[in-house]
């Protein structure tokens, strides 16, 4: 089976060289990719077929792994491909549903976890008639394949539950302790935290790395969030907020460890 992949990210080149070494063949096309983009596909083995036409043209099954606010657009440019189109894309049930009417043959998918580059860390939720097609090309690889259902939107559901949480909840915690620091109880906050959870401190100074690290690439994830408890009839004011702490925090790598001062700067707050 030759699976075309979209596009070689950290996570999607993580993913192609799972393929690979169960000796499965990945394709990838470069035009209007990044030199970086290039340097991560070739270490992880892929082929470089140059065009997306090409990529679909000579692919059984697309793998889509780009960033939410692409997963369209991705889509749409395979328009009247023949094979199994994989979207597994941190998106709405909605969305995933609205990507399953442009592909004929469509599996749905969410991954939990960091990049797959050791066993039991990542695992690829698969929903969809032609999921179990999909979970057997990871067979005896280090990403675990889990079959939600045949509903198109069901692994997304899994995702976006999953996220909202994990990723809705550092945003929170930075929002909480730029608060503090606007009304001048920061550090009386930070000694009733030593006090009672303790591992707030520390938490929130993790969540500022991961916000300058990657909150940028979770703003349009947290957009998905919203709309999917929107559409299960809930409030979407959590992260709707959340996707503005992460598009308010400095997007470039942290240097040395002054990410929480850059990100509660960046929120406009001053010690």
């Amino acid at each position: 089976m030759t699976i075309g992949l979209v596009h070689p990210g950290e996570m999607g080149a993580a993913v192609g060289a799972v393929l690979r070494a169960s000796g499965q063949t990945v394709l990838w096309a470069s035009t209007g990719r990044s030199a970086v983009t290039a340097e991560r596909a070739e270490e992880a083995g892929l082929e470089d077929v140059g065009t997306i036409e090409e990529l679909g043209g000579r692919s059984d099954v697309i793998l889509s792994l780009c960033p939410p606010h692409a997963a369209v657009d991705v889509a749409r440019s395979f328009a009247g491909f023949a094979g199994v189109y994989v979207d597994a894309n941190a998106v709405s049930p909605a969305t995933a549903r609205r990507i399953a009417g442009l592909a004929g043959r469509y599996v749905d998918g969410g991954i939990v976890g960091p990049p797959p580059r050791k066993p039991a860390t990542t695992r690829l939720y698969l929903s969809g008639a032609e999921a179990p097609l999909v979970g057997g090309m990871f067979t005896g690889t280090i990403l675990d394949t889990r079959l939600v259902s045949e509903d198109p939107g069901a692994a997304s559901a899994v995702k976006m539950a999953f996220a909202a949480w994990t990723k809705g909840t550092p945003a929170l915690l930075l929002a909480v302790r730029a608060v503090a620091r606007a009304e001048g109880v920061e550090e009386t906050l930070l000694d009733e935290w030593r006090t009672s959870l303790p591992h707030l401190p520390e938490q929130s100074i993790a969540a500022a790395r991961s916000a300058v690290g990657k909150g940028w690439r979770w703003v349009g994830e947290m957009e998905e969030i919203a709309e999917t408890f929107v559409a299960a009839g809930l409030p979407d004011g959590f992260h709707r907020a959340a996707a503005e702490i992460y598009r308010r925090s400095p997007h470039e790598q942290p240097v040395g460890d002054d990410s929480l001062e850059r990100v509660l700067s960046a929120l406009g707050t001053k010690a």
